[in-house]
């Protein structure tokens, strides 16, 4: 078999692509040292025994569809570093590398009675999404305890195959589940990058917003923490679709969810608003009180927008943090 043959739906095996490639045979991530590939296999029991299912969501964006991979690691908190985080690493990096990725679903035990090897669909070649190549989210882990773990979001890049069975499975109802407020203030620590992937990375003013809406959330989780306040998040699955949502900041001790933003901008402030009003509907207890954090004050159109919504405001002021009730 050579690389002209592996074609989107073509049923393999394990030991089949090691011929072609190389590499380890255990594991979902496969990175041969002598080949510009990285082997993705997808295999819907195991990742269930976890708390996750992998494939494709059933939404797409403006950019197309995305292909959802959960990283290697299934005990404590998943990483792009050191020895467990190395396959999770050679993924996120995979462009700077030169290397492609091959997914791969398992397809059923292939038909030989002898053997319980299982076959293996070639789906395509995929690259991580360059916007949001990741998201993190807690699952149970193998002994059962709630750990952080990445979630790739791939784009096929030339012919896939997307078969309706390799679609996550929609949620029967919404569940609201809270969540350790890492998942969404923590950053994962990444792997060094080449400079000139960064340089381009870091220019884009969507990354600049996210990146001091990142900082501000951090900082405000601190100045909760000292107050003694229990904060969380919630992991979000609105019934009859795939996507997993997740909200901003949510204050146990005071019942009060927030929207962070980082920028006041109009633009900003109306997205927060349609934030929590989204959200608040599927957090339990009902009607908490809804905040909108901001880097500094908006306009004072906006304020008045924000009261009349029946929202608060805090916003950073000199190092501290100013609120302005609704009422």
């Amino acid at each position: 078999m050579d690389l002209r043959s592996i074609k989107p739906g073509l049923l393999t095996t394990r030991a089949d692509m090691h011929k072609v490639f190389g590499g380890g045979s255990q594991g979902g991530i496969i990175t041969p040292k002598n080949s510009p590939n990285i082997l993705i296999y997808v295999d819907h029991d195991s990742g269930k025994k976890y708390g996750y299912e992998d494939g494709w969501l059933e939404e797409e964006d403006e950019f197309g569809p995305v292909f959802e991979y959960t990283g290697q690691g299934t005990r404590g908190d998943q990483t792009f570093l050191g020895q467990s985080g190395s396959r999770n690493a050679a993924v996120l990096c995979h462009a700077d590398s030169g290397k492609l990725l091959r997914v791969f679903m398992a397809a059923g035990k292939v038909p030989d009675p002898t053997s319980s090897a299982k076959q293996q669909r070639y789906v395509g070649e995929f690259g991580v999404d360059p916007t949001l190549p990741y998201t993190v989210r807690e699952a149970p882990d193998e002994t059962g305890k709630r750990r952080r773990i990445i979630v790739f979001r791939l784009r096929p890049k030339g012919d896939f195959e997307r078969l309706s069975r390799d679609v996550i499975t929609r949620a029967n109802e919404t569940n609201a589940q809270r969540v350790s407020a890492a998942v969404v203030t923590c950053k994962m620590v990444e792997p060094k990058r080449k400079r000139a992937s960064e340089s381009r990375r870091a220019a884009q003013p969507s990354l600049i917003a996210d990146l001091r809406q990142s900082t501000l959330r951090e900082a405000y989780l601190e100045e909760l923490t000292k107050c003694e306040h229990e904060v969380f998040a919630y992991q979000v699955k609105i019934s009859g679709t795939t996507t997993t949502l997740k909200t901003d900041l949510y204050d146990a001790t005071e019942h009060e969810l927030y929207a962070i933003r980082g920028a006041s901008s109009r633009e900003e402030v109306r997205m927060a608003i349609g934030q929590l009003k989204d959200f608040a509907r599927h957090i339990k207890p009902h009607n908490p009180k809804l905040t909108v954090l901001l880097p500094e004050k908006p306009q004072d159109d906006l304020l008045s927008l924000l009261h009349t919504e029946g929202i608060n405001l805090v916003y950073e002021d000199d190092h501290r943090y100013t609120r302005c009730a609704a009422e």
